[in-house]
């Protein structure tokens, strides 16, 4: 006897929570620090060209109660030369007050926690180090 198909409720996962102006300020500016000192002299020293699509930058953005780390590549491919375009890598979520998850960008497109309840330095640490987010450039 074949069984029926059956709904099962599933809880969404939580959303970040919105930090107020100055959080939102202290956040951003960690995170770029830790772009600017560790990030691009680490992963990204110097540029070069090439005939397939190769990085040359490393940049954030904010939204929503979330930071993502990018990578802008530029294409080297003859049909669109000098394009160039997004990938992110990273993501921390904002949970509460210091409160922030880790999150990494699978090559299916799809967004996967690493860690969670991490304070702001920690979530920066964790992206610095974590092996699974350093970006092959």
């Amino acid at each position: 006897m074949a069984r029926r198909a059956q709904w099962v409720w599933a809880p969404a996962p939580p959303r970040p929570i919105l930090p107020d102006a100055a959080e939102k300020r202290a956040v951003v500016a960690a995170c770029e620090t830790l772009i600017r000192d560790v990030l691009k002299p680490r992963d990204l020293p110097d540029i070069t060209p090439a005939n397939y699509n190769y990085a040359v930058d490393i940049h954030g953005a904010y939204a929503g109660g979330r930071y993502r780390f990018m990578v802008r590549y530029r294409s080297g491919f003859e049909h669109n030369r000098g394009q160039e375009f997004d990938s992110p890598f990273a993501r921390i979520d904002r949970m509460g007050p210091d409160e922030f998850d880790v999150h990494w960008m699978r090559h299916t497109g799809q967004w996967w926690r690493l860690r969670d309840g991490l304070t702001l330095a920690g979530a920066l640490r964790e992206v610095e180090t974590n092996e699974a987010l350093r970006r092959v450039l």
